[in-house]
């Protein structure tokens, strides 16, 4: 997988990309460049195996200010509608290239996390946060609907219809102890233990059965539009595919000898 990216800041080591916006002087906004190279890295991480699993972190101490205002805000003012719905379609990409890359994405946030960086905490499979984390959805702060970049969707499966309902009217931040309380983080951290902790947490998953990772976070991501008895047989017919895999075999020798597996990602 490729590191060598220019609108946002990439290394890749032991099987963990760590990505994360790169202009912390301005709280990490969002640019329409950084938008589409994003979109296109995670569209190419779908392939790629040589990564097992993403933290995308934060940078001076900020997740991200969301779409910046004077490189895409003042210049959407100016677009036609065609322009307009192109570049909603864009960003939209963005999170579907996220949640269909295949592999697990940890959002490691401290600071400000709002607009469009909020919805790339949201779209990660997990999210740590620091007592300093504020995550705002704020769009209809800057008078729009807060159904943006799939937010309505995936917001209420993760906090609940109401709360999500609270925070797309209003506008408001979420604090880390909210957000811990109501499930959007799955731990709050100190500030000088965010990256390690999502590091670690990294590490651990890209130390599992890589190919049943990606079966795992396909059927998160299906599931919800399954009646029940549809998703038992996906998940039957996931689990017999996983059941084919040398990772499998090696986990069953494995726990024979009483060792601890050493997965693959085959």
């Amino acid at each position: 997988m490729r590191s060598d990216v220019t609108h946002f800041k990439c290394e890749i080591s032991d099987g963990i990309a760590t990505v994360a916006l790169d202009r912390p002087d301005r709280k990490n906004p969002l640019t329409f460049d950084s938008y589409a190279e994003l979109r296109d890295w995670f569209r190419d991480l779908a392939y790629a195996d040589d990564v097992s699993a993403v933290v995308f972190a934060s940078n001076g101490g900020n997740f991200s200010s969301g779409g910046d205002v004077h490189d895409i805000i003042g210049p959407l003012t100016r677009m036609s509608m065609k322009e307009l719905l192109a570049f909603t379609r864009m960003t939209g990409d963005l999170v579907k290239a996220v949640v269909t890359c295949g592999k697990p994405v940890i959002a490691a946030i401290d600071g400000v996390c709002v607009g469009a960086g909020a919805i790339i905490a949201m779209a990660s499979d997990l999210r740590i946060a620091t007592p300093e984390a504020r995550c705002a959805f704020l769009f209809t702060r800057v008078g729009l609907a807060g159904c943006d970049m799939g937010a309505c969707a995936i917001l209420p499966r993760i906090i609940g219809q109401g709360r999500a309902a609270e925070l797309l009217y209003t506008g408001r931040s979420m604090s880390a102890e909210e957000g811990a309380a109501w499930g959007f983080y799955n731990k709050v951290v100190a500030g000088d233990a965010l990256d390690e902790a999502a590091q670690t947490m990294a590490a651990r998953i890209a130390a599992g059965p890589n190919f049943g990772h990606m079966m795992t976070k396909t059927m998160l991501a299906q599931e919800w539009s399954m009646s029940i008895e549809q998703a038992i047989e996906a998940e039957a017919q996931a689990q017999a595919i996983c059941m084919q895999t040398a990772d499998f075999e090696r986990a069953y020798k494995a726990f024979v000898a009483r060792e601890k597996p050493v997965f693959e990602g085959d």
